[in-house]
């Protein structure tokens, strides 16, 4: 496969936050553990505080949609920790507003999941899939904002999909 580098070097001491995440996730498979985790009790006490860590970056990307695309129309919230009846924990932080409430849309989410089946937890959002959840510190949860910015702006794009551009009050002043 060549020898392009795309602007990062294999040289290079810090890795991008998205690759760093990969090495971990891939790590902790090889290992059977979660953040030197390894029983199932362990791993749920750190995805707590992951989850606490990831808060203030999950809203402030939540935020930025409601500001930019909805206009400040939105509603952000966030659940905490919750036990599922399966077993599983995960923590949500949503966006509504009045035109995706009205098209019966599910709102844009951010999910930190750790299914009860499952190694260790995982991010996802409405309409996106799973990516993996390595947050133990405050710069791990900031590496996140850029994965949280792209699953926020796709549940977006896949809710227009499903419904058309006129739910996005930004769109409709623009003209």
């Amino acid at each position: 496969m060549g020898g392009h580098s795309f602007g990062y070097a294999a040289s290079m001491t810090e890795r991008p936050a998205s690759l760093e995440a990969l090495h971990r996730h891939l790590a902790d498979l090889r290992d059977g553990v979660h953040g030197g985790a390894g029983t199932r009790r362990d791993k749920e006490r750190l995805f707590e505080r992951t989850v606490t860590l990831l808060d203030p970056v999950a809203s402030r990307v939540l935020a930025e949609v409601d500001d930019d695309l909805l206009l400040g129309s939105g509603r952000v919230e966030a659940t905490g920790v919750v036990r599922r009846r399966d077993g599983g924990v995960q923590a949500l932080w949503t966006l509504t507003w009045p035109d995706q409430q009205r098209a019966g849309l599910p709102p844009v989410e951010l999910r930190a999941h750790f299914e009860a089946s499952f190694h260790h937890p995982h991010l996802r959002g409405t309409t996106v899939g799973d990516w993996p959840l390595n947050v133990f510190d405050e710069a791990d949860a900031e590496g996140q904002l850029p994965v949280l910015r792209v699953i926020a702006a796709a549940d977006v794009h896949n809710l227009v999909y499903r419904s058309d551009w006129s739910l996005i009050p930004a769109a409709r002043s623009e003209h």
